[in-house]
């Protein structure tokens, strides 16, 4: 699973059970996220969560750095049997933009930020199991 934490929205995707494709799941509210991941780790198996790590170009965290790294702090206290690992998450709102429009999506579907989030948590994860693999 991969997390692309915001302070109002976070994008969750999820593997299939061979880990070859990343899929994205839902976007929820930030004050929602734990009650929804208690919920669904429930229902389902999950090995491991992947959290979108922001840095600026110079490799330095983001200003958001500062909410998403009490939240993986919270995850991994909330979650102790399920690894927790960071990822490079520059760039992937763009690439989720970019890749709304090559699927062919009208403007306004593209204005869905909710969707953006999806997207790039997809990629997050995506990238994260390309990486494990080699």
């Amino acid at each position: 699973m991969a997390i692309d934490y915001g302070s109002k929205r976070v994008g969750i995707s999820v593997t299939d059970p061979l880990q070859i494709i990343a899929t994205g799941l839902t976007t929820v509210h930030s004050k929602d996220v734990v009650d929804f991941l208690k919920d669904y780790f429930s229902k389902e198996e999950v090995e491991c969560i992947v959290v979108g790590e922001p840095k600026r170009l110079n490799n330095e965290p983001s200003d958001s750095a500062r909410f998403i790294d009490p939240f993986v702090l919270h995850l991994k206290r909330t979650f102790p049997k399920i690894k927790v690992e960071r990822m490079d998450e520059r760039f992937t709102s763009k690439m989720a933009f970019q890749t709304m429009i090559d699927s062919g999506l009208k403007k306004k579907a593209r204005q869905n930020k909710e969707l953006v989030d999806e997207i790039s948590a997809t990629i997050i994860l995506q990238s994260y199991m390309n990486i494990i693999k080699y």
